[in-house]
């Protein structure tokens, strides 16, 4: 069959399979689908079920344009507890594992999140949003037409991303009654818990928070043991590290935890922990691997994918844990005794995990560069991988994902990079063909073997597509990823123009008067900075970015300590900040620059790029800027399908247009 390639409205053709959960015995595995509906343009998730040991292929066990996931097995694997909105807002719900219908468990204002059993199977606690003053399980008011209010700020983290501007409520943990549907919140005031797991004698509870008096100034999320029928709250001294996804040993002796110090500030690698309860001594198990124990894989692609965090063998002693590595997420098997070795290597992203210890196997969720993600069962002793699942088979049937080809050169400092190229969809020997270098965000972050819609959709618009991992990128060791801290616009400038001339003198295809380049957040402001030094790139696109450190400090939601981490100063040295900002060059530009940006951004607020804009059109350039509504800095990865739809081909014709 001849090439077809895919084009960006087939976004809402494909299907991503995330969150994999095997059952206590191992022999099922219940997984989230998410796909976006043709005719709403929004998306649904509905939760499956397949066997893991050759039995018939997913059976389908939620229905309807909802979003269902966040499958929970209960101990003993009879029941399955999962989040839905179909009521409206997020709660959660039950179904027995014979099947038959799911019933409602919780019905609170603010929803219902993140489930987690309790050993016994009885309780379930969970995540909820609780305004000052009131209870999760207030009786709902009957709604009235809000009327506008001011809001009043009198701390700087005020606002973020995800979540928009803070109107006073704290995510508190609650536990529900399996049985009986009574809800009993187990936290309150004015701060944030977040639910770790459950002791297995069920009477603590392993929470994070930070309860220091001006959070303003603290950026350490504080580890603490919280006694369920005392509600007595511990506090274990973890200095300047902050702790996630803690995880309680079968025997109760130890907490398996993934951490992250302020060494290197938000370059620090994330590790892995284990803290002794009786002892209370933490001990860093990763100490000697130069690689942070998190996936940093920079896709555009899965839908709720969660991080797996520590996993207890059962054993007490063996853990399992995903890690970054030159351009790869990885399955890691460790002990207590102080052993490391990988369980799957491979050029693959690891984007999901789920141990069955007792039988040496796991259930993994994979993505390749030509391979948008299905689930597999890792044999774990020989490394044997089983397909469970195949969400995009049909789809992809008759159609040719463009595959990346691994490419590792040296550059100006003589440190070795790794990236990627991909070839143009029906690629022809002797043609040449259009190239474009796409940068990553973070900028720790790292792009790795994972599936790219963005890039396949210009693959199969005839461009080639070259990316790596420059200095700042996760997967290549501490000292790598620290490397850009203080040297945005230096030392990873040159990276990429190193990419650029290594592919230029390696690959004869690429015609060198060709070039674009683009790139989100961090690579935003690459792609701003690139085009302000050279005029090389004959088109750019510019996403999310930041033109103006000065004025991001007080604008964004992280800015003032995101600038002093990365930049290295802050406000008392406005030359500093100005001297990295892209906007200090902007009469140097002549490459034709396409500004993409998101009105309810947050991270890089959208006064980023009015400025470029104004800055760029005053001047007589070449510049067009295009504002997503009701849209945030997640808009290539979770905002509306229409409007990821309509920036993918705004992109790729603004290359058309000035490459073609």
């Amino acid at each position: 069959m001849g090439f077809t390639g895919i084009k960006s409205e087939d976004l809402v053709e494909l299907k991503s399979a995330v969150d994999p959960q095997l059952s206590p015995d191992g022999t099922l595995c219940a997984y989230t689908e998410t796909g976006i509906c043709s005719e709403k343009k929004e998306y649904y998730s509905n939760i499956f079920i397949v066997g893991t040991e050759g039995q018939a292929g997913p059976v389908q066990w939620t229905y309807g344009k909802h979003r269902n996931h966040s499958p929970r097995w209960s101990p003993d694997g009879t029941k399955l507890a999962f989040v839905s909105n179909r009521s409206g807002k997020n709660q959660l719900y039950i179904v027995n594992a014979a099947g038959g219908e799911a019933r409602m468990l919780t019905d609170l204002e603010n929803g219902a999140g993140r489930p987690v059993w309790s050993p016994d199977g009885t309780r379930i606690a969970f995540q909820v949003s609780v305004e000052t003053g009131k209870k999760a399980t207030d009786k709902q008011e009957e709604k009235k037409e809000k009327e506008l209010e001011p809001l009043e700020v009198t701390k700087m983290k005020y606002k973020s991303d995800s979540s928009g501007f803070w109107k006073g409520d704290y995510s508190q943990i609650a536990v529900v009654d399996v049985e009986t549907g009574e809800v009993s919140q187990l936290t309150d005031g004015k701060e944030d818990y977040h639910l770790h797991c459950w002791s297995p004698d069920g009477k603590t509870l392993a929470i994070g928070a930070d309860l220091t008096e001006d959070k303003d100034q603290s950026f350490t999320l504080g580890l603490y043991l919280f006694n369920i029928e005392t509600a007595e709250l511990t506090q274990l001294e973890t200095g300047e590290v902050s702790f996630w996804q803690a995880s309680w040993s079968p025997d109760g002796r130890k907490l398996g935890l993934i951490g992250q110090g302020r060494t290197f500030q938000n370059a620090t690698l994330a590790r892995v922990w284990v803290y002794d309860l009786e002892t209370k001594v933490f001990t860093c198990m990763t100490e000697g691997l130069d690689a942070t124990a998190s996936d940093t894989v920079a896709a555009d692609f899965h839908q709720g994918a969660v991080s797996p965090g520590f996993i207890w063998a059962d054993d007490n002693t063996s853990f399992y844990f995903i890690a970054s590595d030159l351009g790869n997420t990885v399955v890691y098997y460790g002990n207590t005794e102080g052993e490391l070795y990988p369980a799957l290597l491979g050029d693959q992203h690891v984007y999901g995990l789920s141990v069955d210890s007792k039988n040496q196997r796991a259930a993994v969720a994979i993505s390749k560069p030509h391979e948008p993600g299905d689930l597999f069962m890792l044999t774990i002793t020989d490394g044997t991988l089983t397909r469970l699942t195949s969400v995009n088979e049909s789809f992809l049937t008759g159609r040719t994902l463009s595959k990346a080809e691994p490419l590792t050169f040296e550059g100006s400092e003589g440190h070795f990079l790794n990236g990627w190229i991909m070839k143009p969809a029906g690629f022809e020997e002797g043609k040449k063909y259009p190239l474009v270098l796409e940068i990553h965000g973070g900028p720790h972050a790292m792009y790795g073997n994972s599936y790219m819609n963005e890039f396949q959709i210009l693959s199969s618009r005839g461009y080639a597509v070259l990316y790596i991992n420059p200095r700042g990128s996760h997967g290549y060791g501490q000292e790598h990823v620290n490397a850009v801290r203080g040297d945005y616009g230096g030392g990873d400038y040159q990276d990429v123009m190193a990419a650029v001339d290594y592919a230029l003198e390696t690959y004869d295809f690429i015609d060198e008067n060709r070039l674009g380049v683009t790139g989100g957040s961090y690579g935003g402001f690459m792609t701003n900075w690139i085009v302000g030094q050279t005029n090389r790139f004959k088109a750019a696109v510019t996403q999310r970015s930041i033109s103006n450190w000065v004025s991001f400090y007080g604008v964004s939601d992280i800015g003032y300590y995101f600038t002093e981490w990365q930049i290295g100063s802050g406000l008392e040295d406005i030359e500093k900040l100005w001297k990295h900002s892209p906007l200090a060059y902007v009469k140097n530009i002549e490459t034709p620059l396409l500004i993409l940006h998101s009105e309810k951004d947050y991270r890089c607020p959208i006064e980023q790029a009015e400025q470029l804009f104004i800055a760029m059109k005053r001047l007589g350039k070449d510049a067009k800027f295009v504002r997503f509504p009701e849209s945030n800095h997640e808009l290539s990865r979770s905002g509306k399908p229409n409007l990821r739809i309509a920036r993918l081909n705004y992109i790729a014709d603004w290359f058309d247009q000035y490459l073609k």
